[in-house]
């Protein structure tokens, strides 16, 4: 009698304890791990493993990700704050209509501190519409917003967990001005990484580009070294990056891997000590357990005439490593 997996998928609607809306995806996987013969009868132990990652309706904005051990993927501060208008500290905010803090807007835009709504009517997704673990969420143009960006627009975000507990967010985001105007905009999903210990994390996929240096009022460097190490607080945008980049975290023997469409450039961010302590909502140690790495599009904005639309996409995934001669192992990471 062989053993088998069985699988379920659920998508639960809630409210967390700080009175937010929020949906879980979970995956639930029961595989039988022990057999035993008893008179003849065989008897299954059966383990069930659940992934599983939460998403607030307020910024559209994932606050976990857990494996099937029940380890968070995802850093979220202590002291972080869940109340409008101030956007979550950790998960992964949106922002979007611009990155940084250029110009009229906030910083980081409005989409990542407004309440969007489940999309009744979301468009296929070719690329996993076959997987129910997923939730459409939709943000439009509103009269508060139109006084800060006067444009009409439609946000649609496509939330996903995946089979093996990958976690995909598709943007498509459309021009839907009627009076003929086209809008430019920057964007980037902030992700927030839960990492051991950040002087033990390193960054592989960046070496040798360009980046602009927000330490040093943007200026433009070649990274010089073979991988990304941290010692000291980091701020840069690197340029025309490649689709895949790893996260090797060396205590936990874990890398995260970072796939992205549509985003050309990559942000990698730690506040380090001092910074820290300046951050109300952030703890003055935490510097230490967490590492944004960013899927973003920065140097070049994007344009939308009316009607047009714009798609981007992240997806993460944690996969065990190992180091050789400071490079991945080949028979771990794919891809």
């Amino acid at each position: 009698m062989s053993s088998g997996v069985s699988e379920k998928v659920l998508v639960e609607y809630c409210k967390a304890p700080n009175g937010l809306e929020k949906v879980v995806l979970k995956e639930l996987r029961g595989s039988s791990a022990e057999m035993l013969q008893l008179k003849k009868k065989y008897s299954y132990t059966v383990v069930y493993m659940t992934m599983l990652a939460s998403i607030y309706l307020y910024g559209a904005q994932v606050s976990s990700w857990k494996n099937e051990h029940g380890e968070e993927l995802l850093f979220m501060s202590s002291k972080a704050t869940f109340k409008s208008p101030k956007a979550i500290r950790g998960g992964i905010p949106i922002c979007f209509p611009q990155f940084g803090n250029l110009g009229s807007l906030e910083q980081h835009g409005f989409a990542r501190n407004r309440f969007w709504s489940i999309d009744q009517d979301p468009p296929p997704h070719p690329t996993n519409s076959g997987n129910k673990a997923c939730i459409d969420l939709i943000l439009k143009t509103s009269e508060e917003d139109s006084k800060l960006w006067p444009h009409r627009y439609e946000f649609r975000l496509r939330v996903t967990l995946g089979p093996g507990g990958d976690l995909m967010l598709n943007s498509r985001i459309r021009n839907t001005n009627t009076d003929g105007r086209s809008f430019t905009f920057t964007f980037a999903y902030h992700t927030y990484l839960a990492v051991t210990d950040i002087s033990e994390v390193r960054v592989e996929g960046l070496e040798t580009l360009d980046y602009l240096d927000n330490l040093k009022d943007r200026e433009r460097f070649t990274e010089q070294g073979d991988a990304i190490t941290f010692e000291s607080e980091v701020d840069k945008v690197y340029l025309g990056t490649p689709t895949k980049i790893a996260i090797l975290d060396h205590e936990r023997k874990r890398t995260f891997v970072l796939r992205k469409d549509g985003l050309p450039d990559a942000v990698v961010w730690n506040p380090w000590d001092k910074k820290a302590k300046a951050i109300p909502d952030f703890g003055d140690d935490e510097y230490k357990h967490m590492l944004c790495v960013q899927a973003a599009c920065v140097e070049t904005p994007i344009t939308l005439k009316p009607g047009e639309e714009w798609r981007g996409r992240q997806e993460l995934s944690a996969v065990p490593s190992s180091y050789c001669s400071g490079k991945l192992d080949p028979d771990q990471v794919n891809g």
